[in-house]
């Protein structure tokens, strides 16, 4: 996916010079209004859409961000949770509500790609721009503390024996985390049911109540306080590389080598057709955010970017998950 170049400035000028051709020069100062409130940006309220239930590490993460940018860029940010199929009803409302930069989301990768790839959801991935990424959180494979599971060999072996009776929790039927076990099953033999829920608090609630068997979860700080307490109990965790404040192995080494990829990326997203200039300093904002230690401890500093990640590498690691997911997606 490649950023749209606007085309605002070239019917600008356009404008001014036939304006300025029929004599009509007050009204070509007019007509530049236009250019100039885009590179004044912000000059008014930015609503910020959250495609996921309040209290989960995409709403933390929007709300986070949503109100560092209000202090850098002097204008109000409004967050508004607007959740349901897997993120798509939060995207189809940022894109519906313009391109001139005041409708962003804050989206979550890879379910934004990886929805229109399987339905028909609204929108395809050339619809909006990635801008920055906010937080990088691995999943975990988690029990509650009264499971029968002790660990990982014991959950996987015993679905191995029995396909599809184990039900997982999973935070959308498009996430990282659903893609993964469709990976299991088709190049490991090990199946178990996907159970799509809206969000963290969703899936806390039907783990502690034994609703499901296990849940396939972003590591957040909210997951990160039930293992402290003991309340949950993690498996296995999903990074190629061991998560020194989570104490379970990954899942390569747990015999899985190829399922790695549920990381999920939160980042600020506009509808495709945004001005440049508007893409860069809401890039730059992010950034100089990204930065700060308040905002750092308040996102969690495990999952800050260690390298930010712009608006280009954004791109790149969409492009990325849609050549994994899309073959499984369109099977």
């Amino acid at each position: 996916m490649r950023r749209t170049r606007s085309t605002w400035p070239a019917l600008i000028a356009a404008s001014v010079l036939t304006l300025t051709a029929c004599g009509g020069s007050e009204d070509a100062g007019t007509e530049d209004s236009g250019g100039e409130a885009a590179a004044e940006y912000p000059t008014e309220t930015i609503n910020l859409i959250v495609p996921y239930a309040a209290g989960g590490p995409t709403d933390l993460a929007a709300r986070t961000i949503g109100s560092c940018i209000e202090e850098e860029l002097g204008q109000t940010v409004v967050v508004e949770n607007r959740e349901g199929a897997s993120g798509s009803v939060g995207m189809q409302a940022m894109i519906a509500g313009g391109n001139d930069g005041y409708s962003l989301s804050l989206i979550a990768v890879p379910a934004s790609a990886t929805n229109p790839l399987q339905d028909d959801v609204g929108y395809t991935n050339e619809d909006y721009v990635p801008i920055a990424a906010v937080t990088q959180i691995p999943s975990a494979l988690i029990v509650g503390a009264d499971s029968r599971f002790a660990d990982a060999e014991a959950f996987f072996s015993y679905a191995e024996e029995n396909p599809g009776e184990l039900n997982v929790g999973v935070p959308g039927s498009t996430t990282s985390q659903a893609m993964e076990l469709r990976r299991l099953a088709e190049e490991y033999g090990v199946e178990v049911t996907a159970v799509p829920f809206t969000g963290n608090a969703e899936m806390t609630t039907a783990i502690l109540g034994g609703n499901v068997d296990a849940i396939f979860i972003n590591s957040s700080q909210d997951v990160l306080e039930n293992i402290d307490a003991g309340s949950f109990v993690p498996l296995a965790v999903s990074p190629p590389e061991p998560v020194d404040y989570i104490e379970a192995p990954t899942l390569a080494e747990s015999g899985f080598e190829e399922l790695t990829n549920s990381v999920s990326v939160f980042g600020l997203a506009a509808p495709t057709g945004v001005p440049d200039n508007v893409v860069s300093t809401l890039e730059e904002t992010v950034d100089t955010c990204l930065q700060k230690d308040e905002v750092r401890e308040q996102l969690g500093e495990q999952y800050v970017p260690d390298e930010f990640i712009g608006s280009d590498e954004f791109s790149t690691r969409i492009d990325e998950i849609v050549e994994a997911y899309g073959p499984i997606l369109q099977e």
